[in-house]
């Protein structure tokens, strides 16, 4: 981790969080970037500024002051927070680190989080992917349809992307690693807990999985953050795939509809007349598909660049 990264991680992570402590949100972070990418000031620099530095270079007001001293009080302690997780085989990567996505920062721009916490190889994401979701409740049709929708992208070189739940998530990433694929997770709940699986260790040591949060490792299962992650999920995939949604409710219903106003990537959606949302979803702009699709994701593959994108990963890529 170079020292725009730990800068970022100091004043970013809700590690090691006191009392009148606020690490910078994601929009937060965004601000206070694009103000010292006009400044020319890296991350790194903040961290030695002195309080009269914060008021002629940042403008900073004595609260915003306070504030960012608070957190870079914590600098020792994260150390060690960090060491401790890297022990368990869980690393950290800001938007100043070179494997952090790509393209994440393309197609969220100024939205894109700041630090991911994450497990296994970070270069898989910069394979092409293809994203499912789904119902946590699948029968055997769905089983059946995912797991034929997988074995054929696998086909194709795809790498598939996941939110890493039960249900559609599991069943994709099982069928990718289980045919020797490649799997990419964004979860909304315990890294620590995920690692400790059997079969998940396996994949991460075989380079075939990593697994991403923008969480801290220990938190727990956060419904904000499983709305957050579907816009990874769809912006790290060149076409995703709705297996099964209800209608009109749920965090599958949400994520498809937002991506088909976004067009972060293409959204496929299976061709099933029993399930209403499926059938919504398609008369709202979702390409229909059935077990016949050729898994032809590129031809679909535009999405709108959000202002500030260009500008955000010049700033950040290294």
């Amino acid at each position: 981790m170079d020292q725009n990264s730990k800068a970022i991680l100091i004043l970013c992570s809700h590690l090691c969080v006191g009392e009148n402590m606020k690490p910078f949100e994601p929009a937060e972070w965004a601000r206070l970037a694009e103000k010292l990418l006009n400044k020319n000031i890296t991350p790194h620099e903040v961290l030695s500024f002195s309080n009269d530095d914060f008021k002629s270079k940042l403008n900073f007001g004595s609260d915003e002051i306070e504030r960012i001293n608070r957190l870079i009080g914590r600098s020792g302690s994260i150390v060690f927070e960090v060491e401790r997780y890297a022990s368990m085989g869980i690393n950290i990567m800001t938007r100043a680190d070179k494997f952090y996505p790509k393209v994440l920062k393309q197609k969220l721009g100024k939205s894109c989080p700041p630090i991911f916490y994450y497990a296994g190889t970070p270069s898989l994401t910069e394979k092409k992917c293809i994203g499912f979701v789904g119902s946590r409740n699948i029968d055997i049709e769905d089983g059946q349809f995912t797991i034929l929708t997988v074995e054929k992208s696998i086909s194709k070189g795809l790498a598939v992307v996941s939110g890493g739940a039960n249900g559609v998530d599991t069943v994709s990433q099982t069928a990718s690693i289980g045919n020797g694929g490649f799997c990419i997770e964004y979860i909304s709940d315990s890294l620590v807990n995920r690692i400790k699986k059997k079969n998940t260790v396996s994949a991460v040591l075989n380079n075939q999985l990593v697994i991403m949060s923008v969480a801290k490792p220990d938190a727990g299962f956060s419904a904000g953050i499983a709305m957050m992650r579907n816009k990874y999920i769809y912006s790290q995939s060149d076409g995703t795939v709705v297996i099964r949604s209800d209608y009109n409710k749920g965090g599958t219903w949400n994520g498809a509809i937002e991506n088909i106003k976004y067009k972060r990537s293409a959204t496929f959606c299976w061709n099933n007349p029993r399930y209403i949302g499926n059938t919504e979803l398609i008369n709202r702009g979702a390409i229909p598909i059935d077990e016949e699709w050729d898994v032809d994701v590129s031809a679909n593959n535009v999405f709108h660049t959000p202002d500030g994108a260009t500008e955000q990963l010049s700033f950040f890529t290294v």
